[in-house]
């Protein structure tokens, strides 16, 4: 069997860290279903996140603040039944693991045991380190994430690059080392001027994924809807749609209406034929022959 025909191996943390230390960009995207995971799966993607995001993308919520454990839950299960080889993590929403360090244990426990996930991801920086230990030190692999912060967008007063003074990108470089030192296997660097994030991917160890902070990071993440032009509410600077399947849904949708109403659809090669004796003794046994 040759190289290019050789089943995909299974990806995991190991593999991450070995991406890290040769230089090969690791690949990750969100994914929210089965469809999609499928997809991801078959494009070859290194990891698949189940990201907070589809409060916005998938449930037409305002923000990620809104979205529940169970809701989350619901998602990762269908994207676990479609990806086989990628790495899944799956991203605790807003209020499961900021209370209580306990009550954030056992809500990454869910994520692994009922949502069928590998890992999970969490924001914040120093502050998080104790409940980021205590999640690792069960065994479950936890992806920090610094910068802009989605579910704390109120307190850093919007969606604003973080980072973008001399000692605000020092508490990020503190806030990375301080991750890596309790535990996280890689941390995504969000919304950060791409200089500091170089700074930051080259003093760490573990590997950094980047979502608008620069080519030098270890990694690269984009949203789904994002990459594929679904989701047209507003497009982030760091995106890059690689098609308009939004467009061209919208297109298909349309012409589906049209072909309805003017009975264009279903044709000949849409339906199901009958045989000429059978269809004539129905229309006997209903009295309409």
């Amino acid at each position: 069997m040759s190289a290019q025909t050789a089943p995909r191996k299974k990806v995991t943390l190991h593999h991450l860290q070995a991406k890290k230390q040769t230089g090969e960009p690791i690949t990750m995207l969100t994914a929210y279903d089965y469809s999609a995971a499928l997809l991801g799966d078959r494009a070859g993607l290194d990891v698949l996140l189940v990201g907070d995001s589809l409060a916005m993308v998938m449930l037409g919520l305002d923000s990620t603040v809104s979205i529940t454990m169970e809701e989350m839950l619901h998602h990762c299960r269908a994207v676990a039944r479609g990806a086989k080889n990628a790495f899944l993590i799956g991203d605790m929403p807003f209020m499961s693991y900021q209370v209580e360090v306990a009550e954030a244990v056992r809500n990454a426990g869910r994520f692994v045991k009922e949502g069928g996930m590998e890992a999970v991801k969490l924001e914040g920086g120093r502050a998080m380190v104790p409940t980021i230990r205590a999640i690792t030190q069960v065994g479950i692999p936890v992806l920090g994430h610094i910068g802009l912060t989605p579910q704390t967008t109120s307190a850093l007063g919007g969606y604003k690059v973080q980072g973008k003074t001399a000692v605000a990108a020092h508490t990020l470089y503190q806030d990375a080392l301080a991750l890596q030192e309790v535990g996280c296997f890689a941390i995504v660097l969000e919304a950060i001027p791409a200089p500091v994030s170089a700074v930051i991917s080259r003093s760490l160890t573990i590997p950094t994924i980047g979502i608008g902070a620069g080519a030098e990071c270890d990694g690269q993440v984009l949203v789904y809807h994002d990459l594929l032009g679904l989701f047209d509410k507003f497009t982030p600077k760091f995106v890059k749609p690689y098609a308009q399947i939004g467009q061209q849904i919208g297109a298909a949708l349309v012409q589906y209406r049209e072909d309805v109403t003017q009975r264009v659809f279903p044709g000949p090669e849409h339906t199901y034929a009958m045989p000429e004796e059978e269809l004539a003794a129905f229309l006997r046994l209903i009295g309409q022959n």
